[in-house]
């Protein structure tokens, strides 16, 4: 089976400094929409937003005000206006946005979509950093609900957010789960990850037999000015091969025909599932490193 699947990157629009996160939150949805319908004119069949998709990526700050930001999953304004557009185009829409579980509790998170705009459910970014410019911690929980897949209208379909892809355990985890397409939207920037940015994530696809789809914001983000987003979205398929890319530093839209029958044809060359050893693995959730 064949599917057309695309990833949206874009760069904030609206002012960060000044604005409340409801006018930034219609401003970014009102910069989206062209490049949804581009996507539904190119026959997009499962569609990725990037990571805080109606937000700016204000983990750059230290700033509680934004805790304000934050809604309800389902039911807030970035999933409604997504599960508005997937009946509208037929479309399965993943909408990462910024999750409050309940006052004091949030999440990064990524809501699935089908195609005639029911709600699935949602991943919860597992892993939370805090290194320089990504002071996630102050605003994320750790995901709570594992690694779940989706059956959607077109594929199954699993989230891994930004950091995630650096631990290769979730990974294995969805592809053991029965996912087929992997989307991973980010927000990472030059000096940091560019040098990764094409290297891991082509990775995790050889060593599980899967696709991924993996986007990125793009340009500067005032007021803090701290981390250039580069884009450079992409799609690679089973055998590592990135089979289209959206341009760096600029907003776009890629779009690429995955042929999930390619999945069976590498795994029962590299038969990595049959030749795993988990019964050896056990030290992996019982050390920390060291001797």
């Amino acid at each position: 089976m064949k599917i057309v699947a695309g990833l949206i990157q874009t760069g904030l629009h609206g002012d960060a400094a000044h604005e409340t996160p409801a006018e930034l939150k219609r401003r970014m949805a009102d910069a989206h929409w062209p490049h949804v319908e581009a996507a539904a004119r190119a026959g997009v069949q499962v569609l990725g937003l990037q990571e805080l998709w109606n937000l700016p990526y204000f983990c750059a700050s230290l700033d509680c005000r934004w805790y304000a930001a934050a809604e309800a999953v389902p039911g807030g304004p970035g999933v409604e206006a997504m599960q508005a557009a997937a009946r509208e185009f037929g479309m399965v829409i993943v909408a990462p946005v910024f999750e409050e579980a309940m006052p004091g509790q949030y999440f990064n998170t990524a809501a699935v979509i089908d195609a005639d705009g029911r709600y699935l459910g949602k991943f919860r970014k597992i892993h939370i950093p805090n290194i320089p410019d990504f002071h996630e911690k102050l605003f994320f929980a750790p995901g709570d609900l594992g690694y779940p897949v989706f059956e959607t209208a077109f594929c199954r379909l699993g989230v891994y957010i930004c950091y995630d892809r650096h631990f290769p355990e979730g990974w294995r985890q969805l592809a053991l789960n029965g996912v087929e397409l992997v989307m991973n939207p980010s927000a990472t920037g030059r000096g940091l990850s560019d040098h990764l940015w094409e290297l891991e994530q082509p990775a995790a696809a050889i060593a599980n037999g899967i696709f991924i789809g993996t986007n990125n914001r793009v340009g500067w983000e005032e007021p803090w000015r701290t981390t250039q987003f580069y884009g450079g979205s992409y799609f690679c398929d089973p055998k590592g091969r990135i089979v289209a890319q959206a341009p760096y530093d600029q907003p776009a839209l890629v779009t690429a025909e995955l042929d999930l029958g390619l999945i069976r044809e590498v795994r029962e060359s590299w038969q990595f599932f049959r030749d795993r050893r988990p019964d050896t693995y056990g030290g992996l959730t019982r050390s920390t490193g060291g001797g």
